[in-house]
């Protein structure tokens, strides 16, 4: 192994070493099973190369934001058999493409994408995984993506009567300027209410790279982190 690949291998050994004990010792400080919480390691604007290295060290799911990004990197590493999640705002002129190749789709908003998946997924031959993403600023805030909560049911309810795709839970960012916590915790009992319909949509989505333990306090499932395994952004974009 070239001197730089082993030490780029060594400094992502040692990022995701940290990051599993952060989520061990906040599963821990819930009272919550370790099993109940997984890993996505988003790999935007790093190469395939590292995602080869984090497969290798025991990685099974890999997100990305950016579709065209997302579709190259997903058929470079097709032989890895890891799990795909898309995270990133999507455009309903992209979402048949992106079920393509996506196991998990976590970002669907509005119900305009929900078409298009499943016209991408019955092409494909391959049911995919739905998580609706929920926005939980407040009235008037600078919105980031994410359905209304009032806007849920409904959208669950198309998920469901589409073919081709599984509801499989929700997805947040938490607003920025807030507690984290707080975010999460609205975020919860959103999920609560949508379970009582759709008991299959076990997965909560929730925590990043900064604030994955206030996430798994709340319930989450999954935790989305980018920085603190691969490190800063590439300067070249």
């Amino acid at each position: 192994m070239e001197p730089r690949v082993s030490a780029r291998r060594d400094e992502l050994v040692a990022n995701l070493d940290a990051v599993r004990r952060r989520i061990d010792a906040a599963c821990a400080d819930a009272g919550r099973d370790r099993g109940e919480v997984s890993l996505v390691v988003v790999t935007k604007f790093f190469p395939a190369s590292d995602v080869r290295i984090l497969a290798d060290l025991g990685v099974t799911d890999v997100g990305e934001n950016r579709h065209q990004e997302a579709e190259a990197k997903a058929a470079e590493c097709a032989d890895l058999g890891l799990r795909w999640h898309f995270i990133g705002g999507l455009q309903s002129n992209k979402a048949a493409a992106v079920a393509s190749y996506a196991d998990v789709v976590e970002s669907v908003d509005r119900a305009k994408l929900v078409e298009a998946l499943s016209r991408g997924a019955h092409t494909r031959g391959h049911e995919v995984d739905v998580l609706l993403q929920v926005g939980l600023d407040p009235p008037g805030a600078d919105h980031r993506s994410g359905a209304a909560p009032d806007d849920v049911a409904e959208l669950a309810r198309r998920v469901e009567e589409a073919g081709m795709l599984r509801l499989r839970g929700l997805m947040a960012v938490a607003p920025l300027g807030e507690e984290p916590d707080d975010a999460f915790a609205r975020l919860a009992e959103v999920h609560a209410e949508l379970l009582r319909d759709h008991p299959g949509a076990t997965v909560l989505s929730a925590g990043m790279s900064g604030d994955l333990e206030a996430a798994i306090r709340r319930g989450a499932t999954h935790v989305r982190v980018g920085s603190a395994v691969l490190g800063p952004r590439p300067a070249v974009q």
